[in-house]
């Protein structure tokens, strides 16, 4: 298992939980919002190889953090990718610890393993556009199939609890678009609605885009309640 960071504790990132954090480097998709193109990009990943953390490093540190901690957090990059993942999540299960997935949905084949074998105690996607903007803001070689059977899945499955989550941001996530994210998601239990925040991305072009304030986002919650449980702007 790569491990490129690890955030030692986070309230926020498991819902109810308090966690740490363990990114994985490398991403199939291209999002040129992305803060983390260290994480991302083949040739920035190379650059900082040397600083990656060792598996039995990280073991260590989570067996310091028994009855400090509820659980741990994968998240990338893409961690699907990983393919040592399965192996990596059961071991940190024999300690007792919850895991949260955090995936971009390229990978479905990967969530409905840890699904059907209940290794992971909550899942979250991102959701970045309607299927029909996907590739135009992820990258060409995104396969939106992929994406809407993850949705499928995640939708029609009882075990784990999940969330659907989508970065808004100004110009390109307008009212329709959203209402076509709110279709597509019809009969979700859960979206999120976060802003985009300014600064290194990807895309250059998208370093001074703007976000959305509190007040900006909580205005799309009644439309997205029409096909979605809960909608939280956060």
């Amino acid at each position: 298992m790569l491990i490129s960071g690890i955030q030692k504790c986070t309230t926020i990132d498991y819902p109810d939980h308090l966690s740490c954090i363990v990114f994985t480097p490398g991403c199939n998709m291209r999002c040129k919002f992305c803060h983390n193109p260290e994480f991302v990009l083949p040739e920035q990943i190379k650059k900082i190889k040397d600083t990656f953390i060792p598996q039995d490093a990280f073991f260590n540190f989570l067996q310091s953090r028994k009855g400090l901690l509820d659980g741990v957090v994968i998240t990338g990059g893409e961690p699907t990718l990983m393919v040592d993942l399965i192996s990596f999540i059961k071991k940190i299960k024999k300690m007792g610890f919850k895991v949260k997935l955090d995936s971009n949905g390229q990978r479905p084949e990967i969530l409905k393993q840890v699904i059907d074998q209940n290794l992971v105690d909550y899942i979250a996607m991102d959701v970045k556009a309607s299927l029909e903007q996907y590739n135009e803001l992820t990258g060409k070689h995104v396969r939106t199939d992929k994406i809407n059977e993850s949705i499928t899945l995640l939708k029609k499955q009882e075990k784990i609890p999940y969330e659907f989550r989508t970065t808004m941001i100004k110009g390109i996530h307008t009212q329709k678009e959203m209402q076509n994210i709110g279709q597509m998601l019809t009969g979700a239990n859960t979206l999120y609605l976060q802003s985009f925040r300014a600064g290194n991305t990807l895309d250059k072009s998208f370093s001074n885009k703007q976000g959305f304030t509190q007040q900006e986002l909580t205005a799309y919650i009644p439309m997205l309640k029409q096909t979605i449980t809960s909608v939280i702007a956060r």
